[in-house]
């Protein structure tokens, strides 16, 4: 039945879990796809005060997705630019640095322990997760230039009442604030006139929007078939794994975000997404059963089409009270800087 099962695999990966700041709950399910490509990090005390989330949608497998939600919260912990408190530049680093350590001996290893081919306790890469001396070492696999399957990456960082998103692909992270969504990232798509200007001047092309016929997306880590131009550098290959980074300060108004797969977004808008878990989270308190829910709603009934990729969900609520305490007349509008995204505005620092 090509890419597809003759049922879907309905059973889900479910998890909750809080702080004093935030609760979450999240989701997963493979469906009607021959395999999983789907991965996710929920980490809501990754440090004394941050909190950090990730969705990660595997495309040609799903190696390059587990190994971003292995490495990547712990690059931005360890980049020394998160300790001089710059998370935004800390995670812009760790997005490039995943394709750093997939390359070589050591991240041909890793990615084969991952995928289940080679035994951890045999392999050359014991005592990878306390060094970051990944590189090309001589030997077997030294020349290795990396995986030829990738992932979206949508990561969202929270610390006091700052909120980075961070993203490459189209994995999409929004927020609804008084039950108004908007965009916290932008899809990656060849057909943009920005990444399609990228594709160009890297010697590829989009066909049928695709990047050289092949890739939807024009971002995401892996894929280093698309990244292997010398003359240029990571952010301007024809595919790249440089994030968009959106700073946005929240208020008391704001009540949860949402990180999701393309599985999610290919069957609903991201107004209809909020208005669904507006209604369902009158009914139901764990969060994770809400988001069961909207994998059920988004499953087609038959292969094929929309409703039939892999899904991932993670809500992610704000206790109250959170913020500053400001009176409603103290606080001005959202402005609207540009529209990300077809199906809303995006969202900015102002409450």
């Amino acid at each position: 039945m090509g890419i597809y099962l003759a049922t879907p695999k309905t059973e889900k990966f479910s998890e909750d879990g809080q702080n004093d700041v935030v609760r979450y709950g999240l989701s997963s399910m493979q469906g009607w796809r021959n395999t999983m490509e789907d991965d996710h990090a929920a980490y809501p005390d990754m440090d004394a005060s941050t909190s950090f989330f990730g969705v990660y949608d595997g495309h040609g497998g799903n190696i390059v997705a587990k190994f971003c939600a292995k490495y990547l919260h712990r690059q931005v912990l360890k980049n020394e630019a998160y300790v001089a408190g710059d998370i935004g530049t800390a995670v812009q680093k760790s997005f490039s640095r995943m394709d750093e350590m997939m390359c070589g001996q050591r991240g041909w290893a890793e990615l084969n322990i991952l995928g289940g081919k080679i035994n951890k306790c045999t392999s050359m890469t014991k005592g990878n997760d306390q060094a970051d001396d990944w590189g090309f070492e001589e030997g077997p696999h030294s020349n290795f230039t990396g995986p030829s399957s990738g992932s979206t990456a949508c990561v969202a960082i929270l610390r006091n009442n700052q909120l980075l998103v961070a993203n490459a692909g189209d994995s999409r992270c929004v927020i609804s604030r008084k039950g108004q969504v908007y965009h916290l990232s932008r899809d990656h798509k060849p057909d943009l006139e920005l990444e399609k200007e990228r594709i160009l001047k890297a010697g590829g092309f989009v066909h049928a929007g695709r990047v050289n016929g092949m890739l939807n997306v024009s971002r995401a880590i892996g894929d280093m078939e698309f990244k292997q131009n010398k003359f240029l550098p990571a952010e301007k290959q024809i595919v790249t794994a440089t994030p968009d980074i959106n700073n946005v300060e929240l208020c008391d108004d704001d009540e949860f975000i949402v990180l999701a797969s393309g599985g999610i977004w290919n069957c609903m808008s991201i107004q209809q997404v909020v208005d669904y878990l507006h209604e369902q989270l009158s009914l139901e308190s764990k969060l994770s059963v809400v988001c069961e829910r909207v994998l059920d709603r988004c499953l087609s009934s038959t292969a094929g089409g929309k409703g039939c990729n892999n899904m991932t969900l993670i809500i992610v609520q704000f206790k109250k009270p959170v913020f500053s305490a400001e009176s409603e007349d103290e606080k001005p509008s959202p402005k609207e800087e540009a529209v990300i995204g077809s199906d809303s505005k995006a969202v900015v620092n102002d409450c």
